[in-house]
């Protein structure tokens, strides 16, 4: 059963591709440590898409944010580029495309999604996130 106090987590990410697989695997554990196991398949895709924009398209690091809160799991990644996502297209033509689905499956996957500016330790960047409500 999830609990009912909220939480967050932060993990700091180097501009690395291997930090696609460390987030996935640690967003894993904490949403199991948490009771939250029916949100993993979806979280991790989530993340691995907020990841792996982050890593590809930015020269700096990145940080994934977990957080729980009224029963609300949002999932967001800082990073160094302060150029907004693109807006999604549409969810027919994510099999005709190599790349650029990534706000797509955003859109597919989350309850609400977003984006804001946000300076981080002096780097100005931005902060994307979904939510996923719980059922």
């Amino acid at each position: 059963m999830p609990e009912t106090e909220p939480w967050e987590y932060t993990l700091y990410i180097p501009n690395d591709v291997r930090a696609v697989t460390v987030s996935r695997r640690t967003l894993r554990l904490i949403l199991t440590m948490h009771g939250l196991i029916g949100l993993v398949d979806t979280a991790e895709l989530i993340a691995s898409e907020l990841i792996t924009n982050a890593v590809l398209h930015t020269k700096g690091p990145a940080a994934l944010r977990v957080r729980w809160t009224n029963g609300v799991l949002r999932i967001g990644v800082w990073d160094a580029d302060p150029e907004p996502p693109a807006p999604p297209g549409r969810l027919e033509d994510l099999a005709d495309v190599e790349n650029g689905r990534g706000t797509v499956l955003l859109r597919a996957c989350s309850d609400l999604w977003g984006w804001q500016p946000l300076s981080r330790n002096g780097n100005r960047g931005k902060y994307v996130w979904c939510d996923m409500v719980a059922a």
